[in-house]
Parts: structure tokens; C-alpha cells; sequence
């Protein structure tokens, strides 16, 4: 009888995982990395890499899913360790990282299984967003009552702007002109009142 962890079992989830971490890294550096440069990274060969995602699509949506996971369980670490407001920034600014990979890569992601990956993780973003304004609330950085989709839709252009010096900063700024938006009226106010 075979145990249901057996090293053959433990490898291919060892594989799986590298391939995707691997992934994640080269489809950061270039949206075209091809498969066999990703699996040839991961250290496994291309048939290793094939079983596990038999397509470019696959691929990208299973890095984006799993991404995009790790990122919706962040929450509580990056409160610990930040205040609140500086929480939610790094957040997003970590999705937009992620969301990047999947926009990165265009027309290859104009399906129906990649507009199930993206509807699939509306719930884990909207939660994790949800407990980031919720402390931002409780520490007066921002009103109450804010949607945390509409925040969501609010701060996704910060995934179109480019990966370059240039579009880190635009992204900087648009992210700072939505928290703007974001707080109480008595910090947003002129100082003469009007």
C-alpha cells in the first residue's frame, strides 16, 4: 500500500511549487518568458513542468491564483507589523504587482478560465481589503463606510501603469490621490475652511 505522502507525491508538489515561484519571477521580468526558460529555471524538465500546467495559460492563471492567495492571508502580518494606512499601501501595492503578471500578458488571458480565475479572487481581495480599511477606520485615517470593491476598482490603475521608475512613481501618486479620497472629512479640508 502506497501512503498518500509518498516522496513521488512530495516531489511533485516540490516541483509545483517551484515552477510556480519560478514563474511568478520570470513572468515579472518579461510577460513573454517562454515555458521551457521557466521550467529550465525551476530546475525540472519541460515534460515535469507540462503535467503539471499543459498550457502558457495555465500556467499564469494557476501564479496569478496563487499569488493573489498569499496575498489575501498577508493582512494580518502587514498590520502587525505597519500602521494601518502604510498597511493598505504596501497591500496594494503588492497587487498591483500580481495583477500586473495577468495583465502583462494581454490576449493570452481572453478566456473564459481566465475570467473564472479573476472573478474567483474578487472574494479573497474584497475580504482582505475589507479588514485593511477596517483598521484604517478604527485608527482615523479614513471615514467609514467605504466599499471595499469600490476601492478595489478605484486603485486597480495602479496595475496599468508600467513596471519602470516612471510608472512606480505615477502609481505612487494615483495611490496617494486615492487615500485622499478615502479620508475623514476633517483631514481632507482646506485649512481656511472652505
Amino acid at each position: 500500500m502506497v501512503s498518500s505522502t509518498s516522496p513521488q507525491r512530495a516531489d511533485a508538489l516540490k516541483n509545483r511549487e517551484a515552477i510556480l515561484q519560478v514563474a511568478r519571477d520570470a513572468l515579472t521580468e518579461s510577460p513573454d518568458a517562454s515555458l521551457n526558460s521557466i521550467a529550465k529555471r525551476a530546475g525540472v524538465g519541460a515534460g515535469t513542468l507540462y503535467r503539471h500546467f499543459p498550457t502558457r495559460e495555465a500556467l499564469i492563471l494557476e501564479v496569478y491564483r496563487h499569488e493573489i492567495g498569499r496575498l489575501g492571508q498577508a493582512v494580518p502580518a502587514l498590520l502587525a507589523e505597519l500602521d494601518p494606512l502604510d498597511a493598505l499601501r504596501q497591500w496594494f501595492t503588492d497587487l498591483a504587482g500580481y495583477a500586473r503578471i495577468k495583465h502583462g500578458v494581454g490576449e493570452a488571458l481572453n478566456s473564459a478560465a481566465a475570467q473564472e480565475v479573476v472573478t474567483e479572487s474578487w472574494a479573497p481581495v474584497s475580504a482582505a481589503v475589507s479588514q485593511l480599511l477596517q483598521a484604517c477606520e478604527r485608527a482615523g485615517e479614513i471615514r467609514s463606510g467605504i466599499d471595499p470593491v469600490d476601492v478595489v476598482m478605484l486603485l486597480s490603475c495602479l496595475w496599468r501603469t508600467p513596471a519602470t521608475p516612471e510608472g512606480i512613481a505615477q502609481a505612487r501618486r494615483l495611490m496617494e490621490l486615492a487615500i485622499q479620497g478615502l479620508r475623514p472629512r476633517s483631514l481632507t479640508a482646506p485649512e481656511d475652511g472652505r
